[in-house]
């Protein structure tokens, strides 16, 4: 059986981890980008409670067939996304949100600090989860939803209420969430025509 690393080195590891992280979200805050702040702003508004991937799930649902399907197992992931980070991984890991006043992160890009625990991003996991649910079922939505949870993921990070790291752990949240939820949409609904 394999050595496991000792605790001491595990410890330091993580706490170089985090140093990257504060450093990468200080470099964010301090980087000016007044042409972005307005649109990732509203973007990160937009997410919330998953807005616009269900603005997306309602006009492929609309579209029928595939695109139906496509829309079943977004929302599936979607709301699988939301219990693992929301209900588990945020109560779990208990990060504090970051302090952007101390960051200075530019007052045009914020949007209200949230109450919850900063670690995983909820935002960019259930983005994550639709972009790549709908993207697996319906392959021309792949890149544009791609990029667009994205520019979730970063907005998150860009107005200040969540760390890259959390964001990173978001998307790996998100991917299992579609895998899951993809799953289970084949097991559960008919073959698709």
């Amino acid at each position: 059986m394999p050595d496991l690393a000792p605790p001491e080195t595990v410890r330091a590891v993580l706490a170089d981890l985090r140093a990257v992280d504060g450093a990468l979200y200080a470099a964010v805050a301090a980087t000016p980008t007044p042409t972005l702040d307005r649109a990732l702003r509203l973007l990160s508004s937009a997410a919330d409670h998953s807005k616009v991937s269900f603005a997306v799930a309602t006009g492929l649902a609309l579209a029928g067939g595939r695109a139906r399907r496509a829309a079943i197992a977004g929302t599936g992931a979607v709301a699988i996304a939301s219990v693992a980070a929301n209900l588990l991984g945020k109560r779990l890991v208990r990060r504090r949100r970051p302090d952007r006043e101390a960051a200075r992160v530019v007052v045009a890009r914020h949007v209200p600090m949230p109450t919850s625990a900063s670690f995983p991003s909820g935002h960019t996991a259930s983005a994550v989860a639709f972009a790549t649910a709908v993207g697996v079922v319906l392959p021309p939505t792949a890149v544009p939803l791609g990029l667009l949870a994205g520019a979730v993921g970063y907005s998150r990070v860009h107005t200040g209420v969540h760390y890259p790291g959390d964001v990173v752990a978001g998307s790996v949240l998100g991917l299992a969430a579609a895998v899951t939820s993809l799953a289970l949409t084949e097991s559960l609904l008919p073959p698709a025509r």
